[in-house]
């Protein structure tokens, strides 16, 4: 039986390959990388403008983040039973979410503004298996749904201005206070996230906790590939959490 990650990347490179060749996707992912990691500008923004980029996002970011996740709820030891669902704010391409649903079984509900974005990231939840789909909006008009169940917010909350982060933070203190579940991940470098320390105190006053993983996890060989084309070390993986 076909593992639904492999499925995934499988049909994930096959469809990106049919506008644009390997060549091609390699210099977006090199161009993405100057703005994604080193000057650190809005992904919501110009940083995903053009095919190029969004294919060398989907095909070298999403994966990694995809196995960030999921090496970080095995190491958090989060429940493979619950939530029922899962919400991805700011979902993107979905795959944060996805890792999260695989994990405990659960359907998803993907939050994103971006109708592009939206669209990738029903393709990950087809092609990943799993039930549910996206909402199209913006987190500050976001509805939250009836607690108990599954928040999570991977390299997005770096995204919000102040107004809209402390409107998040409100709503995501009552989702706990319920009885859900949150999780938070941001990069390594705390160079655009100064709220961090602000938000792990409050996280640690909920009886959650504040952590770093570094993590060494071979990525699917076409993963590794176009990461090394792009002079990248797809083998470092690693990013902030807090989970309450």
């Amino acid at each position: 039986m076909t593992d639904p990650f492999d499925n995934w990347i499988e049909k994930l490179f096959e469809r990106w390959h049919r506008e644009l060749t390997h060549q091609e996707v390699v210099r977006a992912l090199k161009a993405l990388t100057r703005d994604y990691v080193q000057r650190r500008t809005r992904l919501r923004g110009k940083a995903l403008e053009g095919r190029g980029k969004q294919a060398a996002f989907a095909m070298y970011y999403a994966p990694r983040h995809f196995v960030i996740v999921r090496e970080a709820l095995k190491s958090l030891g989060a429940p493979t039973d619950s939530p029922r669902e899962v919400i991805d704010l700011g979902c993107g391409s979905g795959v944060a979410g996805a890792a999260w649903a695989m994990h405990c079984g659960a359907n998803i509900v993907g939050v994103e503004l971006d109708p592009d974005v939206l669209r990738e990231a029903a393709f990950t939840f087809k092609d990943l298996g799993l039930r549910g789909g996206g909402i199209r909006c913006h987190l500050g008009k976001y509805r939250w749904p009836k607690a108990p169940v599954g928040i999570i917010a991977a390299f997005t909350i770096n995204e919000l201005d102040e107004r809209d982060r402390e409107r998040v933070w409100r709503e995501l203190e009552k989702q706990v206070k319920g009885g859900s579940r949150v999780l938070i991940l941001e990069p390594l470098s705390t160079r655009i996230t100064p709220w961090w320390q602000d938000w792990s105190s409050r996280v640690t006053e909920l009886d959650g906790r504040a952590d770093e993983w570094h993590f060494e996890v071979e990525l699917p060989q076409r993963v590794h590939l176009l990461g090394k084309s792009a002079g990248l070390k797809p083998e470092r993986l690693g990013a902030r959490t807090l989970w309450v």
